[in-house]
């Protein structure tokens, strides 16, 4: 029995089909704007605990495609054909999320990529506060501002007023899931596979990716625990990383 090592990353292919990306994108898109629209339509008078919950969890999961499509437009691999289309996508795609500049937050998940887990890494804890909480809020002040949070306070009332939607419903299925999104798209993508592990950190990408089975790892962040995965392969779709991550691993072969 012979065990091999696994491939150099320069070895993995993957092929990025120059449609696929732009369709799955587009199918997101339009699956988070039919949910929310029918979502705040909905009397939730007639939702039970349970049902408002799955509700708002899988908006939840909605808007975390939202940030995953622009995270891959960032990647240039939503529409590798044409450059336009694919920064299109992840700008509307952040614009629909939270009112996110696409160009400030591509410019800094690239100097992510680049110092993953240092001091100059956007996405890291600030050296000292290290806990889930105080690394989370250092994160979301390197990511949000007052101006955007007004222009959603300023959708918030526009939409509520003018459209008449309760404000239960607006609270439940647009506030909260995307707050949940960014703790969510945190833990997954940037708590667990950067924390720092015993006896410190082996390899340049300062990640670690978190195996799961391929049906929780898509629904937990969109195969984001592959993170190690991404680090080294950056141009590859988020629907590639499990094929990469099994690429990787070793086999045994009968000699």
């Amino acid at each position: 029995m012979e065990q091999l090592e696994k491939p150099p990353t320069h070895q993995i292919k993957f092929t990025s089909e120059s449609t696929t990306g732009l369709v799955i994108a587009i199918v997101i898109i339009a699956i988070w704007a039919t949910s929310l629209v029918l979502l705040l339509s909905v009397d939730i008078s007639n939702f039970n605990i349970l049902t408002l919950w799955l509700a708002i969890l899988w908006q939840t999961f909605l808007y975390t495609g939202l940030f995953i499509t622009a995270h891959d437009a960032m990647h240039g691999v939503v529409y590798p054909r044409n450059s336009k289309i694919n920064h299109f996508i992840g700008s509307l795609s952040l614009l629909l999320y939270g009112c996110l500049s696409y160009n400030k937050l591509i410019k800094k998940h690239w100097i992510h990529h680049h110092r993953p887990a240092s001091e100059l890494d956007p996405d890291f804890h600030d050296g000292k506060h290290k806990n889930f909480f105080a690394w989370y809020l250092n994160f979301m002040k390197n990511y949000w501002s007052w101006r955007q949070i007004i222009a959603l306070m300023v959708i918030y009332n526009v939409v509520h007023y003018t459209l008449h939607i309760p404000e239960h419903n607006l609270n439940y299925f647009w506030a909260i899931p995307s707050l949940l999104s960014s703790v969510q798209l945190f833990y997954f993508g940037t708590f667990l596979p950067h924390q720092e592990p015993e006896g410190g950190y082996s390899d340049p990408h300062r990640a670690q990716t978190i195996s799961r089975p391929v049906w929780w790892s898509f629904i937990t962040c969109y195969h984001f625990g592959y993170h190690e995965e991404h680090h080294e392969s950056p141009h590859a779709p988020w629907w590639k990383l499990p094929e990469i991550y099994m690429l990787r691993q070793p086999t045994n072969n009968n000699s």
